[in-house]
C-alpha cells in the first residue's frame, strides 16, 4: 500500500484523479477499479505491487510495430480495470480484485527480472495499467535509470496529469484500444473523445502511441463508428500514428460471432483510402500480409513480421526505404 497524491478532497470523501471515471470514495471503500481506498480522507493505492502475472513476451504481441521492434519486454499486471468490458480476454484478472494474501513485488525486484532475463524493457499489460499508476511511477523511474523503456497497453482513459507524470516517470510507449464511440449502446458512459486527447498528449510530450481497434460484432463495427474513429485518428493523431484494426472473437459473457475477415479488411481499405492513414494493420487473424510494414509513398514491403516477431528488416540503418527514401516512423533511441 502506498499514498498516492492524485486526489482531492470532497463533500466528506475525496475524489480519485488517477483516471477519468474520477471515482468519488468514501471513507474506507474503494474506487470502481478497486486498487485505491480512501483511508482517513486520503488516497491509498492498496493495489501497489500486487501482481498478478509476470512474463517476458516480444512487443510486438502488445502490439507495439514501431516501438523498440524486435525486442522483449516483462509483462506484468495487476488487478481490476476501469471499464469491465463484457468481451474482455483477461476478465479472469480485471473482473477481480487485489489480494490481501499475495505478496507485493518491489519496483526494484521487477525492474532487476527484466535485466536478469534479458529484457529490453518492461509493460504494463493483461489488465489495465491505471489500476497499477502509483507503481508504474516507481517502476518506469527505476527503469530509465537502468536504460529499460517503459510501456502500457491501456484503455487509455488517464487523467492529463497522470499521463503527464507517466511519462515524466519514464513511460515513453502506449499502445491504446479505442473501445469504439460516442453512439455505442456499450460502454455508454466513456467519454471516447478523452482517449483520443490522452494519445495527442502522449505525442506532444514526445512518446510513442499506437492505436488499437477492436472490431466487436454487432457492436462497434457499424459505419457510424468507425468513421468517427478513423476521423479522430486522421485529425488528432495524424496520418503517421499506426492503427492495428484487430479481430474480435467471442469471450467473457459476449457471444456474438467473430468478427468476420471481410469487414477488416473492408475496413483497413477505408482507413487507408479514404482517411490517408499510411500504417494499418489487421490484427488476431494470422496474417503476414496485413502485418507488414509497406513504404507509403513507394509501396515496398520494409518489415515483414509472423508470430509477434520480425523476420525481415528491409530499412537503411536512418529507417528510411531504400527504393525512394521515405523515412518510417520507428521509435528506438
Amino acid at each position: 500500500m502506498k499514498a498516492e497524491d492524485l486526489y482531492k478532497r470532497e463533500n466528506g470523501g475525496i475524489r480519485c484523479l488517477v483516471c477519468e471515471r474520477r471515482c468519488f470514495i468514501d471513507e474506507q471503500k474503494r474506487g470502481i477499479c478497486g486498487n485505491y481506498t480512501n483511508i482517513d480522507n486520503k488516497l491509498f493505492h492498496t493495489g501497489y505491487g500486487k501482481l498478478s502475472a509476470i512474463e517476458s513476451r516480444p512487443i510486438e504481441i502488445k502490439p507495439f510495430f514501431h516501438y523498440y521492434p524486435n525486442t522483449t519486454a516483462l509483462t506484468f499486471s495487476g488487478f481490476g480495470c476501469n471499464f469491465y468490458c463484457p468481451w474482455c480476454q483477461n476478465h479472469h484478472l480485471s473482473f477481480s480484485k487485489p489480494k490481501k494474501d499475495i505478496p507485493s513485488v518491489s519496483a526494484e525486484e521487477l525492474v532487476n527480472m527484466a535485466i536478469m532475463k534479458g529484457d529490453r524493457g518492461l509493460c504494463a499489460s493483461f489488465n489495465e495499467p491505471a489500476t497499477l499508476y502509483t507503481y508504474l511511477l516507481d517502476v518506469f523511474e527505476l527503469a530509465k535509470e537502468r536504460d529499460l523503456y517503459g510501456c502500457l497497453v491501456t484503455n487509455g482513459y488517464f487523467t492529463l496529469r497522470s499521463i503527464e507524470k507517466l511519462i515524466e516517470s519514464g513511460a515513453s510507449g502506449f499502445s491504446i484500444d479505442v473501445k469504439g464511440c460516442p453512439k455505442m449502446k456499450v460502454l455508454s458512459t466513456i467519454e471516447h473523445r478523452k482517449v483520443f486527447r490522452n494519445a495527442k498528449r502522449a505525442l506532444d510530450l514526445n512518446a510513442h502511441v499506437e492505436m488499437v481497434f477492436l472490431v466487436v460484432t454487432n457492436t462497434n463495427d457499424f459505419e457510424n463508428c468507425y468513421q468517427w474513429i478513423f476521423n479522430m485518428h486522421s485529425k488528432i493523431l495524424g496520418d503517421n500514428v499506426p492503427l492495428h484494426i484487430n479481430r474480435y472473437y467471442p469471450m467473457n459473457y459476449w457471444h456474438e460471432p467473430s468478427t468476420p475477415v471481410k469487414t477488416l479488411l473492408k475496413l483497413k481499405e477505408i482507413a487507408q483510402r479514404e482517411y490517408n492513414l499510411n500504417y494499418v494493420y489487421i490484427g488476431n487473424i494470422g496474417s503476414v500480409e496485413h502485418e507488414s510494414t509497406y513504404c507509403p509513398k513507394c509501396g515496398k514491403k520494409l518489415i515483414i513480421r509472423a508470430g509477434f516477431r520480425v523476420i525481415k528488416w528491409n530499412l537503411t540503418k536512418d529507417n528510411r526505404c531504400p527504393r525512394c527514401g521515405e523515412r518510417i516512423p520507428i521509435y528506438s533511441p
